[in-house]
């Protein structure tokens, strides 16, 4: 349901725009990781991904399962809420393990957390936490890299200038564009496994921006 809703609404903020690697293929209990730019990229990345026949469940931060409808949504799709710290920071993986192997592919923001730049401009992914390097070694599952930009047209900077970019964006309608990169098995050393995803994912990020001709990414 979430993505069929995001699917409806980013069109009315944005003007979305999808490739693809040549080798990129649709497999059951994939582990999609995207990059984090601003609150309005999930909803991109998911309408992106639905475009190409993918929903996956996403794990986001426990918090958004208290706003009204939202929480709703994100619940009755079997989306994961992420802990930060405490006994329950744990139970994010567990359950994302749970639904890659019952062939369920799951959506990650490896990098934790929005970055603090209040410009709109692009920037290449943060370091990538753990986390994403767990789950593909509990599961074996591959890893999908996804990148997104434009999506800091639509919101970012301090919460009035988030409010207002969203309350613009249906008459600016900024370009907004994904690159799904083809999979890949995280092999080797282990301890290499989270930067050998991001390396990855930042490939992606570079093929979005460039479409958009975002100078952060052309300089790069």
């Amino acid at each position: 349901m979430l993505s069929r809703i995001a699917d409806a609404l980013v069109p009315t903020v944005g003007r979305l725009s999808v490739t693809t690697d040549t080798r990129f293929t649709i497999t059951p209990g994939s582990l999609f990781a995207a990059n984090h730019t601003s609150l309005a990229d999930p909803a991109i990345v998911l309408a992106a991904l639905r475009r190409l026949g993918a929903d996956p469940v996403v794990m986001a931060a426990a918090g958004l399962w208290r706003i009204p409808l939202l929480g709703h949504a994100l619940a009755r799709g079997g989306h994961i809420p992420v802990f930060r710290g405490g006994r329950r920071a744990a139970d994010a993986l567990d359950s994302a393990a749970q639904a890659l192997e019952q062939g369920r592919s799951v959506l990650i923001y490896a990098e934790g957390g929005l970055p603090r730049r209040r410009d709109a401009a692009e920037a290449a992914p943060g370091s990538f936490r753990s986390g994403l390097a767990r789950l593909a070694e509990r599961t074996g599952a591959l890893v999908v890299p996804v990148g997104q930009a434009g999506a800091r047209r639509v919101t970012s900077g301090s919460t009035v200038k988030q409010f207002a970019g969203l309350a613009t964006a249906p008459l600016r309608r900024p370009g907004l564009h994904v690159h799904v990169g083809a999979p890949i098995e995280l092999t080797g050393d282990r301890a290499g496994w989270s930067a050998m995803a991001r390396t990855a994912v930042t490939a992606a990020w570079r093929q979005a921006a460039t479409r958009l001709e975002e100078p952060a990414a052309l300089a790069a």
